[in-house]
């Protein structure tokens, strides 16, 4: 089939690849500009601008879709689908009208819930515990097209989005090969206005914890902020990252070091374990490599 591929970051590349091995004609791959990156602010190219050049393929970076010109553009590929993972910019009635067979999203979670920019986020920091993919019709709202396939996993207790958007990654390819291939004989399913939610751009202001807070808030708001943009405490001046955490039951005074093993902290509601941690200027660690290395005891303050 002759499909426009619209994607940006990382999550999109394998759908792009399986796509790509399933024999589809990549008529064409949308991706938003390059931006400024590293010490130099040098622009660089989207994950999906980089992968689709090395496999020779015509990429187009516009900044909107908007106008005139870059419908007609899009219009004159001549695809017939278009599949869009992560793309990032809004999409016109007129393109999402061009191809013949329409446009399929690649949505990961469980439609309707956690529709929009950071559903992976989301459903770790709710402490969901299942999420998936969607293969979605688009139409003009907000994730609000009718499924064409779904599939559902488990999210472990400790869990990163990290973890979760490399499994979803690989689902919403093959997933998307298979409805690529099935597009004719698939039976739109229009989604429930039960149970919406929306998940809200993650903002950087929200990494920042405090541990009184419960622990099973704590590490649902650590695992999910894993790697990026990353939870994070303040010791000693020093910004130190909480990339990976466990809540159990126990007490103590919140910010306290409870354990003679392992990095486990008392909080405002039982016990944390922080089992992957990276202090400033250092690479990632375990918690009892942290724990060792900066020589805390039981009753020592974490914080502070």
């Amino acid at each position: 089939m002759r499909v426009i591929f619209m994607g940006t970051p990382e999550f999109s590349v394998p759908v792009l690849d399986a796509l790509v091995d399933a024999g589809h004609e990549i008529a064409a791959v949308y991706s938003q500009p390059p931006r400024p990156a590293g010490r130099g602010k040098k622009p660089r190219p989207s994950a999906v601008q980089a992968r689709a050049e090395a496999l020779g393929l015509t990429v187009h970076t516009p900044t909107t879709l908007k106008t005139p010109e870059a419908q007609a553009d899009f219009a004159a590929i001549g695809a017939e689908i278009a599949v869009v993972v992560a793309y990032g910019l809004l999409l016109p009635q007129a393109v999402l009208d061009a191809p013949g067979k329409g446009c399929i999203n690649v949505h990961a979670s469980l439609l309707p819930r956690w529709r929009g920019a950071a559903p992976i986020h989301r459903a770790v920091m709710a402490g969901d515990a299942q999420t998936g993919v969607c293969i979605m019709q688009m139409e003009a709202g907000l994730d609000t097209g009718p499924v064409l396939l779904r599939e559902a996993t488990q999210i472990a207790a400790d869990e990163t989005t990290g973890d979760l958007h490399d499994r979803l990654s690989g689902m919403g390819a093959r997933l998307a090969a298979q409805a690529v291939a099935q597009i004719d004989r698939l039976s739109p399913v229009g989604q429930s206005e039960d149970g919406v939610t929306y998940a809200a751009k993650i903002d950087k202001s929200e990494a920042r914890i405090d541990l009184s807070w419960p622990a099973v808030t704590l590490a649902r708001q650590i695992n999910g902020l894993s790697p990026f943009p990353g939870a994070f405490v303040e010791r000693g001046g020093q910004r130190l990252k909480l990339l990976r955490a466990r809540a159990r039951d126990g007490a103590g005074p919140a910010g306290e070091v409870v354990d003679a093993a392992g990095l486990t902290l008392a909080t405002g509601d039982g016990l944390l374990d922080l089992l992957e941690v990276q202090p400033a200027g250092k690479g990632v660690m375990t918690g009892t490599e942290f724990r060792n290395g900066a020589r805390l005891a039981p009753g020592d303050l974490l914080e502070g």
